[in-house]
C-alpha cells in the first residue's frame, strides 16, 4: 500500500501455462547454449574453464541433450495449447487469421515501416495492438529453430538410425548447419531479443510482464493503445485484472530474470571474444 490506498490492479496479458513454457525455454535455452558453445569453442580458456565447471565436456554434452529434451517437450505443450485455442476460436482460420493473431500480416509490415520512420523523427509512434512485429518475429525464430537446429541435433544425436536413410555426408553438412545455426539462434536471442524485451527505453533495464503474467494499466495504455482500447470497448478490461504479485514473488522472479540475463551477456562476450582474437 501507498498512503493508505491499495495498489493499482494489473492487466492479466500471460496464462500461467506461457509463463511456465517460457521458464522452462529460458533454462532449456541457455543450458543449450552454454554447453553447446563449450564445444564449438572448446580451445578458448573460457569454455575450457566453464565446461571444468560443468564436470567435463562429456558431462556437458549429457546436459545439452537433457536440455534438448527439455525444449522439445515445451514446444510440444505449446502445440497442445494452440490446438485448445483453435477449438475455443471454432477452427484453425479464425485462430490463424483472427485480429490477434500471431501470423505476420499487412498491418505488421506498415508499423514496421512506421517504426522506422520513428526512429528518424520522420512520424509518430505507431499505434501498436496485442502483438508487435518484433514479437511475432520473435515467436516465429522458435519454429525455424526447433526445425532447423533441433532436426539437425537429432542428427547428430543418432547417427546410425538416420545414416539408414541418408548419406555418410549429412553428418558433416548437420554438424555444421547445428552448431552455426544455433550460434546465430544464440547471438540473436542475446542481444537483439534482450534489446526488444528489456533493454529499450520505457522497459530498461528489465521487462517482467512475461515472468509475472501481468503489466500495470499506464504501461498497457502506453505500449499497446490499440489492445487497451479494444478492451475498453470491449468491457473485458475489468475481467482481465489482477491484484499485484506480493514481494517476495517479485524479488524470486526478478532473481531468476536478472541471472538469465546475466548469463546471456556473459555467452556474448565470450563469443565476441572467441571469435575476434581466439577463432580457430
Amino acid at each position: 500500500m501507498a498512503n493508505g490506498q491499495p495498489p493499482e490492479k494489473q492487466f492479466v496479458r500471460f496464462t500461467r501455462l506461457n509463463r511456465t513454457l517460457h521458464a522452462c525455454m529460458i533454462v532449456s535455452f541457455l543450458s543449450l547454449a552454454l554447453t553447446g558453445l563449450t564445444l564449438k569453442f572448446s580451445y578458448t580458456a573460457w569454455a575450457a574453464m566453464l565446461s571444468h565447471m560443468l564436470g567435463g565436456f562429456e558431462t556437458a554434452g549429457y546436459i545439452h541433450r537433457f536440455a534438448a529434451l527439455v525444449m522439445f517437450t515445451t514446444f510440444a505443450a505449446h502445440l497442445k495449447d494452440l490446438y485448445r485455442m483453435k477449438k475455443e476460436k471454432g477452427s484453425w482460420r479464425a485462430l490463424i487469421l483472427g485480429p490477434n493473431t500471431m501470423v505476420p500480416m499487412r498491418k505488421d509490415w506498415k508499423e514496421f515501416v512506421a517504426t522506422m520512420k520513428w526512429f528518424v523523427g520522420l512520424g509518430a509512434r505507431p499505434q501498436y495492438g496485442r502483438w508487435t512485429y518484433w514479437e511475432k518475429f520473435d515467436y516465429f525464430a522458435v519454429f525455424w529453430g526447433i526445425a532447423i537446429i533441433g532436426s539437425t541435433g537429432l542428427t547428430l544425436w543418432f547417427p546410425v538410425f538416420f545414416t539408414h536413410f541418408l548419406p555418410g555426408w549429412a553428418i558433416n553438412v548437420a554438424t555444421i548447419i547445428h552448431s552455426d545455426e544455433a550460434l546465430l539462434a544464440t547471438g540473436f536471442i542475446f542481444t537483439v531479443h534482450f534489446f526488444n524485451t528489456h533493454l529499450r527505453p520505457e522497459k530498461f533495464p528489465m521487462d517482467t510482464t512475461i515472468f509475472t503474467g501481468r503489466m500495470a494499466l499506464a504501461e498497457l495504455k502506453r505500449d499497446k493503445p490499440l489492445e487497451y482500447e479494444e478492451l475498453v470497448r470491449s468491457g473485458k478490461l475489468e475481467a482481465g485484472l489482477a491484484e499485484v504479485h506480493p514481494p517476495i514473488v517479485m524479488k524470486t522472479i526478478r532473481a531468476f530474470a536478472w541471472t538469465a540475463l546475466g548469463l546471456g551477456f556473459c555467452i556474448v562476450i565470450w563469443i565476441i571474444y572467441a571469435m575476434l582474437f581466439a577463432y580457430q
